[in-house]
């Protein structure tokens, strides 16, 4: 009894995807090597999985660049590298031109080779002049008005430590004062209570009023 019929489409599991493309990519690589050697033909093949790991064969006679130089003379088509080229030699050529206009920009800017210009090519040097010269300004009195506000938030925070240090020296001479007050108070306290009584004071000789 033959084998069933598989039927052709993607596999959703993905164990068995990976598994049926290692399998098949195996025996596409076999057959290329096989009708290398048995039909002397050359051949070129490229798989990319799906997880864009590429595989690839070439024919022993051959390279892969050659491979594809014959595939684009004979469709007729332009070589892949050459629109590259092409293109990246383009933009390198823009490029230039730009870097080269900068430059020019830059020396007249500078006053370097405007002998050669015209009035109507000065007028846009000497707008750019003014107008880079006004940016400068404005940007220096920022700067100056940066610097005088931070003046002034210096003299503040200098007049607030000044006040928080007077009111300072001032409580604890206001302390001082009240410790020695207190201190005088109480040794006067101290003292009264050592007091000695007062005598009457008699006279020397009593003798003497008596015989009067």
């Amino acid at each position: 009894m033959g084998r069933g019929k598989i039927e052709i489409k993607r596999i959703e599991n993905s164990t068995n995807r990976q598994v049926t493309y290692s399998k098949r990519r195996g025996g596409i690589m076999k057959k290329a090597k096989e009708i290398t050697v048995l039909c002397d033909a050359q051949v070129s093949l490229v798989i990319f999985s799906s997880t864009g790991k590429m595989s690839e064969y070439c024919s022993p006679s051959t390279e892969l660049v050659k491979i594809l130089d014959r595939y684009h003379k004979n469709a007729g088509v332009q070589k892949l590298w050459d629109a590259k080229h092409e293109h990246l030699s383009n933009e390198l050529e823009r490029i230039k031109k730009e870097n080269d206009s900068m430059q020019i920009k830059l020396r007249h800017l500078k006053g370097e080779d405007i002998n050669s210009l015209q009035p109507k090519e000065l007028i846009p040097i000497e707008e750019a002049l003014e107008n880079g010269l006004a940016c400068v300004r404005s940007r220096q009195m920022q700067y100056l008005k940066r610097l005088k506000k931070n003046e002034r938030s210096l003299e503040e925070d200098n007049r607030r430590l000044s006040y928080i240090l007077q009111h300072q020296q001032q409580l604890a001479m206001d302390v001082n004062v009240r410790e020695m007050d207190h201190g005088y108070h109480q040794r006067e306290r101290e003292y009264h209570p050592q007091m000695p009584f007062a005598f009457r004071v008699q006279p020397i000789q009593p003798n003497l009023h008596q015989n009067k």
